[in-house]
């Protein structure tokens, strides 16, 4: 039993920090790693953000004390990130990279 319970302690931060990488993604925060560039989608940042909310308040009672700093402290600088994002314009497309000649 305690071996299940530590590989769902570690399963748990794994898809915790995968939407938080995810969440930065959309937020334009970081480079997409297909694309090599900054592209931001809120409607799909607001998404995994909710998600993460959700997660979080159905787990409520069944996290320990570190699980629960480690999910509010994860959606806490989504939202914090979003709210930065939302006040800014759109991202300025790409330019092509010049090829050297």
């Amino acid at each position: 039993m305690n071996d299940n319970l530590e590989k769902n302690t570690i399963l748990l931060a794994q898809l915790t920090y995968m939407l938080h990488e995810a969440g930065m993604h959309q937020l334009g925060k970081v480079k997409s790693p297909i694309t090599n560039k900054l592209e931001r989608n809120l409607p799909a940042a607001q998404g995994t953000i909710d998600m993460l909310d959700m997660l979080h308040t159905k787990m409520k009672g069944n996290l320990s004390a570190e699980e629960d700093k480690m999910m509010a402290n994860i959606i806490r600088e989504l939202k914090l990130n979003y709210i930065d994002e939302m006040g800014k314009p759109d991202l300025p497309p790409e330019q092509e990279e010049k090829k050297p000649e």
